[in-house]
Order: structure tokens, then C-alpha cells, then sequence
């Protein structure tokens, strides 16, 4: 629940029950009994149901006719909101590290204060927020630049010992043979009968890379072009059985290795994914405003849509708003019957 398009007015009713801060700026509340419009998150005393309509925007409600709260002020960027505007911005803008006494002064917080405000309202430090913007700017570079070297410069490493140092234990691959399509590296995979279908399993030294149903070793070197397959290996039987019997049992495996790439934001959808509770389902929206960026469902989409691994990253987990299944690249039904085994029905 958080793009306004996709929510109902029984769950805008509920979050403004609520007082979810999450979804200050994603609609406001309408009394019509006073006058006035609110954020979600107004601490006012909660007026009756029968009084209150929901707007996309401020500007909506006051041409209805309502005015702006005095109280929370849904008309305005919060001090706050704005700080972490500002600081995102100045981020994005270095070309090196920003110091947090160097925010705080723009900000005109102390640095612990900014430092606290910015990771509720982000979910990362100033500082990790730093680096991940680095990691994913390094990524894209890669991608461009034919030399590693120019590409860590571009993303803005003051050495590429820095660049090493930041990637180490983030990127299964090298940043040469991530950009070069697996280049130097040795893929392990099965081809796996399961009660869902055939599945293609793939791993590096570093776990499981590739969790796909329907697909073969073709597909595989579509992906990994320039990587060496070896099939069955049997170092590898073992966590093979075990992706096996996790994909059997939707909902175990959390200790299964992983080796996952993408960038910072997908990197943070898919931990998310995985603090969903077998048995239970969010919304693109509802996985957006736990991230802390609740008008980012569609980002959230796009990075559900990226993940490589089924079922050990869970993006089966993720409905329609309206509590329908939605998509998924392997078909509802092996969708349906994913989430019917993580309830136990």
C-alpha cells in the first residue's frame, strides 16, 4: 500500500487510523465536518468515518474546498523532508566523500541528529547511502568504460584499493568478469525435476546465482556468456539437494548461499523480500513504504521483476494491491501453489 492509485479508501482509512507516518505524502485525509485536509500521520484526534474523503494531493483538497491542518501541515515539506532531500542531493552531486559535519552544517542539523533522521526516513546511514550510490555508479561504469580501472574512477573511488575494499563480499564476481559476462569464472548448474516443474539451478563459489523454472543450459549461457559451465559437479550435489528441498518446501533454505548482484535499491528490495514471513504477502507498495520510499511501488516492481533467484529470494510473496496475484515471470500457478505451500493449506 503506498502509490495512491493502487490503495483502497478502507486502507487509507486504516493508515490514517494508524497515523503511518509512511504514507505522509503519498494522499491526504479530507474532513469535510471542519474544513480541513491532513497527512496520514496527524496527530489530531481521529474524526468519524462518515466525514472523511481522501485526496491524491494537497491541491486536490483544496479544490474541494478544504484548507491545510495547522497541526501537521500537509501542505508543507516538513524540515526533516527536506533535510533528507538535501542531503540525497548532495550525495548524488560529490565527487568524493561528504563529510556528516559537512551535512549537518547544510542541513543546519547537528550531525547525530541528521544522522538519525536520514536513516529512518532512507534506511541507510548517509554514509551507506554514499557507498551504495558509489557501488551502483561502479556497476554502470563497468558496463561503459573499457578499462576496469576508468570505470572506478568514474564511480568516484579515490583508489581502486577503495573500489576492492567496497565490493568485497557484494559482488560474487570480479568487476572485470561481471562486466565481461562471467569471463574467468567457473558456473556450476543442475537441470531439476521438481513437483513445480523443471528447474534450473546455478551457483559460483559464492552460492546460488541462478534459481529459474523452464529454463536449461541454454538460457544459462544467454546470461553468462562468457563463463565456464560444468554440469553436475558433485561439489556441489549437496546444496543443490538442498535448493531442491527448499523450493519443496517454499520457506526453508534461508541459510542457503547466495551470490547476488544488482543495484544498491535492488540489493534492498530483495533483503526486504526475504524478511517476509512464509505464509504471508505484501503489496509493491507495502514493500516500498518498509523501505522508507513509499511513492517508489513502481521502482519496487522493477527490482521484483530483476530478481534472478526464485524462491530463495521470495518475490512470489508479492500481490496486487487488491489481493490478487498479480504477475510472475513463471506463471500464477506456480505462483498459487508457492504461496498455498508457505500457508499450509
Amino acid at each position: 500500500m503506498t502509490d495512491q492509485h493502487t490503495l483502497s479508501d478502507d486502507q487509507r482509512w486504516q493508515i490514517a487510523l494508524a497515523k503511518d507516518r509512511r504514507f505522509d505524502g503519498v494522499f491526504v485525509t479530507g474532513v469535510h465536518s471542519t474544513g480541513i485536509y491532513c497527512r496520514p500521520s496527524c496527530p489530531a484526534r481521529a474524526p468519524h468515518r462518515r466525514n472523511v474523503r481522501f485526496y491524491a494531493t494537497p491541491e486536490a483538497a483544496e479544490a474541494a474546498g478544504l484548507r491545510a491542518c495547522k497541526r501537521c501541515a500537509p501542505d508543507q515539506q516538513s524540515r526533516e523532508e527536506a533535510a533528507v532531500l538535501r542531503v540525497i542531493e548532495l550525495l548524488r552531486d560529490a565527487e568524493g566523500p561528504v563529510s556528516l559535519e559537512k551535512l549537518g552544517v547544510a542541513t543546519g542539523y547537528s550531525p547525530t541528529h541528521l544522522q538519525r533522521v536520514f536513516t529512518r526516513a532512507v534506511g541507510l546511514s548517509p554514509a551507506a547511502y554514499a557507498r551504495a550510490l558509489r557501488r551502483e555508479r561502479a556497476g554502470e561504469a563497468l558496463a561503459q568504460e573499457p578499462r576496469v580501472t576508468d570505470a572506478i574512477y568514474e564511480a568516484g573511488y579515490a583508489a581502486p584499493s577503495r573500489f576492492y575494499e567496497d565490493m568485497k563480499g557484494r559482488m560474487g564476481m570480479s568487476a572485470k568478469d561481471r562486466r565481461d559476462g562471467g569471463k574467468g569464472q567457473v558456473i556450476h548448474y543442475a537441470v531439476i525435476e521438481t513437483t513445480l516443474g523443471t528447474m534450473l539451478v546455478a551457483a559460483t563459489a559464492k552460492g546460488v546465482c541462478r534459481l529459474a523454472f523452464g529454463e536449461s543450459d541454454a538460457d544459462l549461457r544467454l546470461r553468462f556468456p562468457s563463463a565456464e559451465l560444468v554440469e553436475g559437479a558433485a561439489a556441489f550435489r549437496d546444496l543443490f539437494e538442498q535448493v531442491a528441498q527448499a523450493v519443496e518446501r517454499p520457506g526453508t533454505g534461508q541459510d542457503i548461499p547466495l551470490d547476488v548482484q544488482g543495484t544498491a535499491f535492488q540489493q534492498r528490495v530483495w533483503e526486504e523480500l526475504r524478511r517476509i514471513p512464509p505464509g504471508e504477502t505484501r503489496s509493491y507498495g507495502e514493500l516500498a513504504a518498509a523501505l522508507g520510499s513509499p511513492k517508489a511501488s513502481r521502482a519496487v516492481g522493477g527490482a521484483n521483476g530483476a530478481n534472478n533467484i526464485a524462491v530463495l529470494i521470495p518475490c512470489h510473496r508479492v500481490i496486487a494491491a487488491n489481493g490478487g496475484l498479480g504477475g510472475y515471470a513463471y506463471g500464477t500457478q506456480i505462483k498459487a501453489e508457492l504461496l498455498k505451500r508457505e500457508k499450509g493449506d
